[in-house]
């Protein structure tokens, strides 16, 4: 029976790996259910042909929140500054700073547009607005009420760029509201089983687009895809080792595709290695595919991965793989076609590149038609069928 189906997140009509896969799960629920795709992002002249959303059934809508009063929200940080330093943590306070760095007035608005759907399922999209979902859950009249999780455990709560620093048990606490809660990994369902006893379903993303030419392995090229933010791609620690690997390796190339923050810095970073004839940044594109069919080899030097989109669109191009040695690598790549070297190690790097360097053309197909095979596993009706059962 098709069911009213609610995603709720902080934008879709912008660019972004998120973005991407829930365009495209919900662009394939739409054509069993009646969903729609509730945008904190307030711009309502974005282009909506974005990921092909514009071709689909899939209703936008967007929530326009309007902030409360500056006393009370002075008040409100006051709280919540007091439980993250001071109070223990506890399911008792972790409700006090649910509602504190929550407030009324913007959960009153959150429960109205959501109640005012009818809708049977609400899916929160990332860890933030899961646990606004769960704060408000009691309020809400939907069926069902999910939290998807985008991000690594590490990512959320550990080192010194996390997410949600010091929240851990007050996550642990608010997901048991929820009436399920995706993850997209296996490695991260033990962790949080391990640290905070609590056990989520596992869904992997799918592949996003329709493959292009396989790669025939002959270019002498290394790719490199994703967004330049701090801390997170690790960029900067491929550009160091492809410096280190052409002290002996002259005929290769690395492509990086992709914008952001970061961008100046690692242009900078190749000035410095004198590296500009051998390594080229471009822009981002919705036309990737052919910076795929073009490469021999996907290097992802991520310091930690929720999931790793790239790897599986570079599996469907017959690329063979060097990964950092991460949870969620280490889960859905195969030593068949896949290299990896110790996270953050710029050394390990250099030695797989030179490594993958050292293979034939030959030995690279056959690698590369193993990624392509376990790359199918990731289908976009396959990984339907999965959200299907929740």
């Amino acid at each position: 029976m098709p069911k009213k189906i609610c995603f709720l997140c902080d934008s879709v009509l912008s660019i972004g790996g998120v973005q991407r896969v829930l365009a495209v799960i919900a662009s394939a629920m739409s054509k069993e259910h009646e969903v729609t795709i509730l945008s904190l992002q307030d711009d309502e002249t974005c282009d909506k042909s974005i990921y092909e959303l514009d071709k689909s059934d899939v209703n936008i809508q967007f929530l326009k929140l309007k902030q409360g009063h500056g006393l009370t929200e002075k008040l409100h940080r006051i709280t919540s500054g007091l439980y993250k330093k001071a109070l223990p943590h506890n399911r008792f306070t972790s409700n006090i700073y649910s509602h504190s760095s929550f407030p009324k007035a913007l959960r009153n608005q959150f429960i109205s547009k959501l109640n005012e759907g009818n809708y049977d399922l609400v899916i929160g999209v990332h860890a933030g607005l899961s646990i606004k979902l769960a704060t408000i859950r009691k309020q809400l009249n939907a069926k069902r009420v999910i939290g998807w999780m985008h991000n690594s455990y590490e990512a959320l709560f550990e080192g010194t760029s996390a997410y949600l620093p010091g929240l851990a048990s007050h996550f642990k606490y608010q997901m048991q509201k929820l009436d399920n809660w995706i993850v997209l990994c296996k490695a991260d369902a033990a962790k949080y089983q391990t640290e905070l006893g609590i056990m989520p379903t596992v869904i992997y993303n799918p592949l996003t687009l329709e493959p292009g030419t396989p790669s025939n392995h002959k270019s002498k090229t290394f790719l490199s895809i994703g967004r330049m933010s701090p801390l997170h791609k690790g960029f900067d620690i491929l550009i160091k080792a492809f410096a280190l690997f052409t002290q002996n390796n002259q005929g290769w190339k690395l492509n990086i595709v992709g914008e952001g923050t970061e961008e100046p810095n690692l242009r900078q970073l190749i000035k410095e290695n004198k590296l500009e004839g051998k390594i080229l940044i471009h822009p981002f594109t919705y036309s990737v595919q052919p910076y795929y069919s073009n490469a021999t080899v996907y290097v992802l030097a991520s310091r930690w991965e929720g999931f790793g989109l790239v790897l599986i669109e570079a599996m469907s191009h017959h690329l063979p793989i060097i990964s950092s040695e991460l949870p969620v690598t280490k889960e859905i790549l195969h030593p068949s076609y896949a290299q990896f070297f110790k996270s953050e190690c710029i050394d390990d790097l250099a030695k797989q590149m030179e490594h993958i360097a050292n293979k034939s053309a030959e030995e690279l197909s056959l690698m590369g038609n193993s990624a392509a095979e376990e790359s199918k596993k990731y289908s976009i009706t396959s990984i339907i069928q999965q959200w299907e059962k929740v």
